[in-house]
């Protein structure tokens, strides 16, 4: 299997992990079981991930890391709307 097919594969999969968690939370409209200090610090990690494939010109590191920045940024975003004050 190509490596860049391999590479883009497990990138999907572990970007869509936490969209089952964003449905979730939409639709009941409650983010007080998650935490924004964890989802700071994986978007962190996300981003630099998204900067070494920039360097290493890597598009399945490029593409899957953006994605899942994308989706934690949503999460977030939802994780202040729907949390009671």
């Amino acid at each position: 299997m190509n490596e860049n097919v391999l590479g883009i594969i497990a990138g999907i999969f572990t970007s869509l992990a936490m969209l089952p968690q964003l449905i979730k939370v939409i639709k009941e409209k409650n983010a007080e079981d998650l935490s924004s200090i964890m989802l700071i610090v994986l978007i962190t990690g996300l981003s630099l991930w998204v900067w070494y494939g920039f360097i290493k010109n890597e598009l399945p590191i490029i593409l899957s890391n953006a994605f899942a920045v994308i989706l934690n940024i949503t999460l977030l975003t939802c994780c202040f709307i729907f949390k009671k004050k």
